[in-house]
Formats: C-alpha cells, sequence, structure tokens
C-alpha cells in the first residue's frame, strides 16, 4: 500500500510541476481570461488546486480551523506555482516517512459543509490524487482554449516511464 501511495504522490507533484511550468510564463492576460468550466481560469484552478491539497493536510493535522488559501491569496502566479508545489512537496515527505499505520489510520474531520466524517487517511490520499488528475486535465483543456498549443502528457504511466 505504501509504495503505490508514494508512487500518486510523486506522480501528483511531478504532473503539477510539469502543468506549472506551461503555465508560469503566460501572461497575466491569459491565465485570468475568463473561461467555461469548474473555475473560470487558469490561475482560479491552480488556486483550487491549493485549496484542495492544503484543506486536506490541514484536516490530517487535525487543524480544527481550516483556512482557504485562496481567501487571502494576493500573489502573482509564480507565487501561487510555488505554493501549491510546497504543498505537493509537504504530501509526499508525509507519505515517505509514514508507516502503514499511519496510512490506514482513520480520523475525523469537518467537510465543507461542517458535518463530521470519518475517512482512512490512504482513501484521502487516493481521492486528492484522482481530484488533481481531473482539474489538470481541466487546465488541459483551458490552455488550449487560449492558444497553447504543445502540452505535456501528465498521465500516471508517462511518469512510471520517467522514473
Amino acid at each position: 500500500m505504501k509504495e503505490l501511495l508514494l508512487s500518486y504522490a510523486g506522480f501528483n507533484a511531478w504532473a503539477n510541476g510539469l502543468l506549472l511550468d506551461v503555465l508560469r510564463p503566460l501572461p497575466a492576460e491569459l491565465l485570468d481570461r475568463e473561461l467555461p468550466s469548474s473555475f473560470p481560469s487558469l490561475r482560479r484552478t491552480v488556486l483550487h488546486l491549493l485549496d484542495a491539497e492544503s484543506i486536506w493536510w490541514q484536516r490530517l493535522q487535525l487543524q480544527e480551523r481550516i483556512v482557504r488559501p485562496s481567501e487571502t491569496f494576493e500573489g502573482d502566479f509564480d507565487s501561487l506555482a510555488d505554493a501549491l508545489q510546497s504543498v505537493d512537496q509537504q504530501w509526499l515527505q508525509w507519505v515517505q516517512k509514514a508507516n502503514a499505520h499511519q496510512l490506514m489510520h482513520e480520523f475525523i474531520y469537518r467537510d465543507l459543509r461542517g458535518q463530521s466524517q470519518k475517512s482512512m487517511v490512504a482513501y484521502v490520499l487516493q481521492h486528492l490524487i484522482n481530484h488533481g488528475t481531473y482539474h489538470r486535465g481541466q487546465l488541459v483543456t483551458l490552455l488550449r482554449q487560449v492558444g497553447v498549443t504543445t502540452v505535456p502528457s501528465t498521465d500516471f504511466i508517462a511518469w512510471t516511464r520517467k522514473r
């Protein structure tokens, strides 16, 4: 189980990094252009990824008051990309150090509606990686809509081939 979750955490950091490398040089006009999607722009989609990874991290740390980075973030896109990559590394390092008991542990937290929930850490990690994959797919579509034609493959199998 640990090796698989470690692969997922490594893949997630790698895939986010590839797309952030494509996004970083884009002008703010393209990053903020409103496009139809779950989130209205490339920047807002990346900010959502940061929110999700941060919220789950805070829950795992049993923080009572969850803070969404998007509520206070005022930096430029490079700062946003750095923040996401930092949280990616937190997750990766945590999984590297985790033992089987920690990965199988069920913890209690409040969901975004304030309802009490209980989840196994391994399932949370799997959810987090799936969630990231979904939104990276949206980023690829949004990039194509703003005229970016060269987008790297962020498929899990591509990551395994590069290892």
